[in-house]
């Protein structure tokens, strides 16, 4: 499975994915608490951790991957105002969430 950027902000705990789980060595996330509340990795692209790094050097988070203005995780309610406002940016007139911008990745 490969990572597509809307994963760090769609599925459960979108928004408390720890810098710690990002293996750039061997280009791997690992996903804590996945279904039947296993860990796994899913693989990394070279796309997102491009992105990744660009968006670690503008913002210098400390500990979460997306961090808040104070340091914290955003809520699931942040999230998805974050992708309604875009998705209305862009046009879309259709209610937007989340999920299912995860389901509309394809590799």
């Amino acid at each position: 499975m490969r990572l597509s950027p809307i994963h760090f902000v769609t599925g459960q705990a979108h928004h408390s994915r720890k810098l710690s789980d990002i293996d750039s060595d061997r280009m791997l996330i690992k996903i804590k608490g996945s279904k039947g509340n296993k860990g796994r990795y899913i693989q990394l692209s070279e796309v997102v951790l491009q992105k990744l790094r660009l968006y670690y050097k503008g913002f210098k988070p400390n500990e979460w991957v997306i961090e808040g203005r104070n340091g914290r995780t955003y809520s699931a309610t942040s999230v998805a105002k974050v992708v309604e406002q875009a998705a209305l940016r862009s046009g879309i007139e259709k209610r937007v969430t989340p999920h299912m911008l995860r389901h509309s990745f394809v590799a």
